[in-house]
C-alpha cells in the first residue's frame, strides 16, 4: 500500500484572497456559505465584492443547507494534474443548491456513470488541511 505521504498534494485555492476568504474560512467549520444582496435581494456566488444584480456592495453571508439537484454533469476519464489523475474516472457537475444559487463540484460516494442530470444531491466535506472542500453525493433514497 503506498504510503499517504506520497500522495500528491489537491491544488488549493488562494486562501488569502479577500472576496473569497471568508467562504474558505466557514468550510473549516464545515459551512457552506454564499451571498445575498441586501440592496436587490439577488443571490451571489461565487463570492465578490459587489452584487451581480445591481452592483451594490451590501452582500451578507448566508448559509446553505447544502441539498441540491444536478443541473449537469460530466465524467473525467483523464486529468493531467497528478492528484485529480489519481481520482479518474470521477463525476464533475453543476449542482443548482436550494438557495438559488449553482455551484462546480465533484459528486463523491457513486458510481459516476450511475449519476444523473436531475438527481439530488447533499453536501459532504473533503478535509484539505487547511480547509475543507465542499463535494457532494446522493441523497440517500435518491
Amino acid at each position: 500500500m503506498a504510503d499517504v505521504a506520497a500522495r500528491p498534494a489537491r491544488p488549493l485555492p488562494h486562501l488569502a484572497e479577500p472576496d473569497t476568504a471568508p467562504f474558505w474560512r466557514a468550510t473549516r467549520e464545515g459551512r457552506l456559505t454564499y451571498q445575498v444582496c441586501r440592496r436587490c435581494g439577488a443571490v451571489v456566488f461565487y463570492p465578490r465584492a459587489h452584487c451581480t444584480g445591481c452592483g451594490g456592495p451590501e452582500l451578507e453571508w448566508r448559509t446553505s443547507a447544502g441539498e441540491g439537484t444536478i443541473y449537469t454533469f460530466t465524467v473525467i476519464r483523464q486529468h493531467g494534474h497528478p492528484f485529480f489523475a489519481g481520482r479518474v474516472p470521477y463525476a464533475l457537475a453543476l449542482v443548482d443548491l436550494d438557495e438559488g444559487f449553482r455551484m462546480l463540484t465533484e459528486i463523491v460516494g457513486a458510481d459516476p456513470e450511475q449519476v444523473r442530470v436531475g438527481q439530488r444531491v447533499e453536501l459532504a466535506w473533503e478535509d484539505a488541511g487547511e480547509v475543507r472542500i465542499p463535494v457532494f453525493r446522493p441523497r440517500a433514497g435518491d
